[in-house]
């Protein structure tokens, strides 16, 4: 059972752990190199990761991120005591999240991933995994899609998240010096997303519906495409920007 402290801030912590506990750990998922297995412990890498980093600013005394290494000591664990891991993290980044609701200002800074980020991105950002994480489990059912629409996923991808998820992606494309990539993801009723790629960088951001559309679709599949994720059924996006366009703003979209 989830306590309820936890499952309030981390609601999307249950269907997680349904989606989990209904498949074998070596299941394979969307994400091609994952199995179950690996998800969780990614996930379990993460909800660690983020409440390490914001204890550590809360004590006055900050660390930066560490990468997938992590992992590691989870890849060692038996299943049994992997998910006990799990559980256990979560529930300290929501002791962590709660400490500092009431310590900090919501503007505070706090470093992550080599950027400033504010305190209540640490659960958001935990629960965004947990929303992707599930879908890698089992793809476009009606949870998951529920879910990546919520207007807050495309927010936080786009605000708080932003310039990392392209930068893979930037690596595929032979831009040179002069070379540039735009895309406008368009859900109607929306603010367009506007990807960006040249010689200096990447760009990403929200801006008010303008011009043709380089990809059509509804705010679930853009937060996907927005990770590196493809739909199952492609039906669900659309677009007139022709194979070149689509091709190169497609490549950018590599996600982490």
């Amino acid at each position: 059972m989830i306590p309820s402290r936890v499952e309030e801030t981390l609601p999307e912590l249950a269907p997680f752990v349904h989606a989990v506990q209904g498949r074998r750990p070596d299941d394979g998922t969307w994400c091609e190199a994952w199995t179950v297995r690996d998800v969780l412990i990614h996930q379990t890498g993460n909800a660690e990761e983020l409440a390490r980093v914001l204890r550590a600013f809360l004590e006055g005394s900050p660390v930066e991120t560490r990468g997938f290494e992590r992992e590691a000591p989870y890849r060692r664990l038996p299943d049994s005591e992997l998910w006990a891991a799990f559980m256990s993290r979560c529930e300290e980044l929501t002791e962590v999240a709660a400490a500092a609701a009431q310590d900090l200002s919501p503007g505070t800074e706090v470093r992550w991933t080599g950027r400033t980020v504010t305190a209540p991105f640490f659960a958001e950002h935990m629960r965004e995994e947990l929303i992707l994480h599930r879908w890698d489990l089992t793809g476009d059912d009606r949870t998951a899609v529920q879910a990546l629409n919520e207007p807050w996923m495309t927010e936080h991808s786009v605000v708080s998240v932003g310039r990392p998820l392209l930068a893979k992606g930037r690596t595929r494309l032979d831009l040179g010096p002069d070379g540039r990539v735009e895309g406008r993801l368009r859900t109607p009723g929306t603010d367009d997303v506007v990807v960006t790629a040249d010689a200096d960088g990447t760009g990403i951001r929200l801006a008010a519906p303008e011009g043709p559309a380089t990809i059509e679709s509804d705010a679930a599949v853009r937060v996907l495409l927005l990770w590196g994720r493809r739909p199952a059924d492609p039906n669900r996006w659309h677009s007139s920007a022709g194979p070149e366009t689509l091709l190169r703003v497609r490549a950018l979209l590599g996600g982490y």
